[in-house]
């Protein structure tokens, strides 16, 4: 290859980071994985390397992330954040300690270990051990100002705990890594499906796309977390090394992650890489390698930084989790809501230990922005416990006899027209008697956050629809044991069991029943709102739009979804059924002259005896109302220990607080 075209290559790989740089850390929606991206950074850099006159200062390898958006206002950190050198083997790692001994002069090095997150990297400002500000990473120099959007995430405290032996900086930067559990990321993205809206690629886009919201009260509904690892500038404390600067975030309350680790040498290190590859799949949070630390602050800032990376940490990646397969065909699968999702069918294969063979596309749209064929060789990838994706198509594999993916005009269940609404990446179904819609719908109704019908499970749900025993779920509750006893594996007691759970079910609280339903974009949330606001299920049905959008929290969309459905005379012919089978929901009931009627109340800080959602519980019971934020119409701010910035406000406010001693007697116990 000669110059020329290494020069050419060189503005072509600038060019492509930069957009996948876009992508990334701007839009939250990758088109390749960090495994790819890895590559053509590295590839950057041994051309560059090899060619120091092609070097440039507005090169993607001499900077960190992108720019900030303009729609946030800008943050400038106070100290550089930096991103990573990475590691992909055992050989590169030991170069890494060979280089530091070498620069430093020592003959060991001893470094401190830890997993490295898959989220969004922030920066925290406390000062005399108050939160003040937060910014995403940015560029590394400047970053998006999210202050109120960090202030909801619950694990992070709003103020240090004031123990008598360690003291509070007076000022320090903290840096964290934003980042949602595996678990609640399914569940998220399930959400979205089901209501229409396309799904996240992976944890780490959610965790961005939740806190980069203008509305912190999205941001709040949103299983966000944080872990701290690190300093930049601090005032008023004094430490020598990285471990010493973790414990003392560990006893001020900051969530530090426990499988960090001191290595006392390089082989600590490699075992350590060793052994939390071997526990990756088990952790609750995605990770997709180690970093390691030089533990000495002093040695830290002797080493400095080369163009983006500090020469004193390296990020050790472990191989993506992927496979090679053929996709032998791309079925179409019909959810409770009537959207359409694409799933590929592809020979097994083992991917990160797991046999894989469907794979969900999300949507028409992803398929064809990865032209996904029937026949094609791709790449899947399966990263933790999230759904397999198909990742890419290798294109050079292809034969010419491969086939394009279409969305059917028809529903493949009932035979409907699909129609997509303009605004919206999902096809949908709008038959409500669709089989596939129906099946799904009864196993929703009977779930445990609904009606919490025990027995009463997919299969079993299946197999009613099946044998045309249960077209609805109000048909529920005109079941009889001999009709349940037919049906394969159903002896006389389970069948008695199921019969009582349904019956158990006929009085269930208006909130949950309303939940049950199914109504589109009415999760748990919004339907407490709607039992609080309307208190029976003949009002709830004759309201208005402009009633439902007068509820907080409650905006045009979802109102005309809830209108829509009490509209549809399909819909009330099974609520008719409801009342004639005797399912009577009922509003939570207040005891009567309640002590806590009228009465507000917003929790800070740490509760000893219980836990937030059972003070709630109590509070609401008692006839009180909780709130998450302090107004003047706040009656009383509940102080626990390590109390945030809400203790500040209601101060202002002139609110009444009070300690958990006061709340426990106001209560009554």
């Amino acid at each position: 290859m000669d110059n020329k075209i290494d020069l050419h290559r060189i503005a072509d790989l600038r060019k492509r980071i930069e957009y996948h740089n876009k992508r990334y850390y701007q839009q939250d929606s990758p088109e390749i994985s960090d495994a790819e991206y890895d590559l053509l950074m590295r590839e950057l850099q041994d051309l560059e390397e090899k060619y120091p006159e092609a070097r440039s200062e507005s090169s993607p390898t001499q900077r960190v992330g992108a720019a900030p958006l303009a729609r946030f206002a800008t943050f400038n950190h106070p100290s550089p954040m930096f991103s990573l050198a990475n590691a992909f083997s055992n050989e590169e790692i030991l170069d890494f300690d060979n280089r530091i001994k070498r620069l430093s002069g020592a003959d060991n090095i001893s470094y401190v270990a830890e997993p490295k997150l898959d989220g969004l990297a922030v920066n925290l400002i406390y000062e005399n051990g108050v939160f003040k500000k937060g910014a995403t990473r940015g560029d590394g120099t400047t970053g998006e100002d999210v202050t109120q959007n960090l202030k909801t995430i619950t694990s992070l405290p709003l103020k240090m705990k004031d123990l008598a032996d360690t003291p509070i900086p007076s000022f320090i930067e903290i840096r964290g890594e934003v980042y949602i559990e595996k678990k609640p990321f399914q569940q998220l993205n399930m959400r979205r499906t089901e209501e229409g809206d396309e799904p996240f690629a992976n944890p780490r886009n959610a965790a961005a796309g939740s806190l980069r919201q203008l509305d912190s009260r999205i941001t709040s509904r949103r299983p966000l977390n944080i872990f701290l690892y690190g300093i930049g500038n601090v005032e008023g404390v004094d430490f020598s090394t990285q471990w010493e600067a973790l414990q003392l975030l560990s006893r001020l309350g900051f969530p530090v992650n426990q499988h960090i680790e001191q290595a006392k040498d390089m082989n600590a290190c490699i075992k350590y890489f060793e052994r939390i590859g071997a526990i990756r799949e088990e952790l609750p949070y995605e990770i997709d390698g180690i970093v390691l630390k030089v533990d000495s602050l002093d040695l830290q800032k002797k080493l400095g930084n080369v163009s983006r990376n500090p020469r004193w940490a390296l990020a050790c990646k472990f191989p993506a989790a992927q496979a090679m397969t053929i996709v032998k065909k791309i079925d179409v699968q019909v959810g409770r809501m009537g959207t359409l999702t694409p799933v590929a069918i592809m020979e097994p294969v083992n991917v990160g230990g797991v046999m894989v063979s469907r794979a969900t596309m999300h949507n028409e749209d992803e398929v064809l922005k990865k032209d996904v064929r029937v026949g094609d060789t791709v790449v899947i990838q399966r990263a933790g416990d999230v759904i397999p994706e198909v990742f890419r198509v290798i294109f050079e594999n292809r034969t010419g006899h491969e086939k394009p993916f279409q969305m059917p005009d028809h529903c493949p269940e009932c035979g409907s027209e699909i129609v997509r609404y303009e605004g919206e990446v999902a096809h949908r179904c709008v038959n409500i008697s669709c089989p596939a819609q129906l099946k799904e719908h009864i196993r929703h109704f009977a779930s445990r956050g609904a009606m919490d019908i025990e027995g009463l499970g997919e299969k079993v749900s299946a197999q009613l629809f099946d044998a045309g025993l249960v077209t609805d779920p109000a048909d529920l509750y005109f079941l009889t044991k001999d009709q349940l006893m037919a049906l394969d594996r159903q002896a006389e007691k389970s069948a008695q069991n199921l019969i009582d759970a349904i019956a158990k079910s006929k009085n269930p609280l208006l909130d949950k029943f309303i939940y049950a339903l199914g109504i589109r974009h009415v999760g748990e949330r919004t339907a407490k709102l709607l039992a609080e606001r309307f208190g029976s299920m003949d009002n709830l049905i004759s309201a208005k739009q402009e009633d439902l959008t007068a509820i907080n929290e409650i905006g045009p969309e979802i109102a005309a979804s809830i209108v829509e459905f009490f509209h549809e005379h399909k819909n009330i012919d099974v609520m008719n059924k409801f009342s004639k089978a005797g399912v009577s929901p009922q509003k939570k009931e207040i005891q009567a002259n309640a002590p806590l009627q009228g009465k507000s109340f917003v929790f800070t800080g740490t509760m000893e005896s219980m836990g937030r959602n059972e003070a709630k519980t109590i509070v609401e019971n008692l006839g009180g109302t909780i709130h998450s934020g302090v107004t003047k119409k706040t009656t009383y701010v509940v102080a626990g220990s390590d109390a945030g910035s809400k203790l500040d406000k209601a101060k202002s406010f002139g609110i009444k607080i009070i300690s958990e001693d006061e709340f426990l007697k106001l209560i009554g116990k």
